[in-house]
């Protein structure tokens, strides 16, 4: 089951955020080989979407990341994300998911 995990973005700055995937024993899961994705929607149906930058590390640290000019293109208001990780094995998981709020930007 993936955690919840809710996010605030300031539009216009760069955006980074890391949290670590523990197994059920409570141990940080290995992510070597895993490959990752993330995208933020404006509701589950949406066909536009967002991407994060997805890092995902032997120590079960996951990161997401986006860039100014990508948060700055968001348009201010709430959204929903969601991130999955694929095993060598081709197996597929989703580890968190959550609501963003994008905060607007004043200076441009």
């Amino acid at each position: 089951m993936a955690q919840k995990l809710n996010l605030i973005i300031d539009q216009g700055s760069s955006f980074s955020t890391s949290f670590t995937v523990n197994d059920d024993a409570g141990v940080p899961i290995n992510f070597t080989g895993y490959t990752g994705s993330a995208q933020i929607r404006k509701h589950y149906t949406s066909t536009n979407a967002v991407s994060f930058a997805v890092t995902a590390t032997s120590t079960g640290v996951v990161e997401l990341t986006l860039n100014s000019n990508t948060t700055s293109s968001i348009e201010a208001g709430r959204y929903v994300y969601d991130v999955e990780l694929v095993a060598p094995g081709n197996t597929t998981s989703r580890v968190v998911e959550g609501i963003v709020t994008v905060t607007p930007q004043v200076t441009k």
